[in-house]
């Protein structure tokens, strides 16, 4: 009796102390993931063997916990291909409204297009569309070029944004996602820069669709954009979020997956089969790990104990 009593004050003590921690880091702007409350921690059930994937840099994620699934080669400097759009995206939705106007100056680029043409108008979520759907390199560069200060204060600010995400591995040198010695990524920033690019529901809601029209402000010219994302409408649970391919990069993809309100990210950078192997992922954790709820009190008590 008396040990249990040690014990309750014990928890007691470390309570007040969790609490007093969690407010002064919410004044620091510290994120804390919470296990007691509403959240449970993935455990590892299954007995399937782990998959083997070709991919050169790879890893798994819980989002709630941001415990690691699965990982390999996950701090990898690496080609980010056309996944650098989330970034590009994410840097064009802090300045542009979404009605803002945009105008083509100078469309010409290597890589997968729209078709913009010069002096062409058109508004900014129309653009970010073809930029997140059609992973439009036009609309990429016109996304930069209509920045204050053009591409090279675009590209700037897409550095600025890498620090703030505390993406401690990357570096981009264009918008578009075109190989460069100085643009680079890891398979761990690449899945930290999506997660809080879903959390926007502009964001989410764009690399959510498979097909959508837009137009310019005329309605002379439009588009037909079909999501590149394979795994859109086919997979389930599949969500969003971004793929990527060049000659040297090979084939990338960032993956956002829910099912049964369990959502991890997913990014396989320098694969041979991007989408073969994020599902072979996705089937894997959804079918090894399980979720379990985890108070502070019972992990507390359960450390004491052992």
């Amino acid at each position: 009796m008396k040990l249990l009593g040690i014990l309750l004050l014990i928890i007691v003590f470390f309570g007040s102390f969790l609490l007093g921690f969690g407010v002064r880091a919410k004044e620091l702007g510290i994120k804390l993931y919470d296990i007691g409350d509403a959240s449970s921690l993935p455990i590892l059930t299954g007995t399937n063997s782990f998959p083997t994937v070709s991919g050169q840099g790879v890893i798994a994620v819980d989002a709630t916990s941001n415990v690691t699934l699965y990982e390999k080669n996950a701090d990898m400097q690496l080609y980010p291909a056309s996944t650098t759009k989330i970034i590009t995206a994410l840097v064009s939705l802090d300045y542009y409204k979404h009605d803002q106007v945009l105008t083509v100056f100078n469309p010409a680029v290597d890589g997968q297009k729209m078709g913009l043409v010069t002096g062409e108008q058109m508004t900014f979520l129309n653009m970010l569309n073809g930029l997140l759907i059609y992973s439009a390199n036009d609309a990429a560069v016109t996304l930069a070029d209509n920045y204050p200060g053009g591409r090279e204060a675009f590209v700037n600010a897409m550095n600025a944004k890498v620090q703030d995400l505390h993406l401690d591995h990357s570096h981009f040198a264009n918008p578009v996602g075109l190989d460069d010695s100085t643009q680079f990524t890891t398979a761990r920033d690449m899945v930290r820069v999506a997660e809080f690019a879903m959390r926007n529901p502009t964001f989410a809601g764009i690399v959510g669709t498979k097909e959508k029209i837009i137009t310019d402000q005329t309605g002379k010219f439009s588009y037909d954009l079909s999501n590149v994302n394979q795994l859109l409408g086919s997979v389930p649970g599949v969500i969003g979020v971004k793929t990527g391919f060049t000659e040297a990069a090979r084939e990338n993809l960032v993956t956002d997956v829910n099912r049964d309100n369990h959502d991890v990210f997913i990014t396989i950078l320098g694969s041979e089969d991007r989408f073969g192997e994020t599902t072979e992922l996705i089937n894997w954790i959804y079918g090894s790990y399980s979720w379990k709820s985890v108070t502070y009190a019972q992990k507390m008590v359960g450390m004491l104990l052992k």
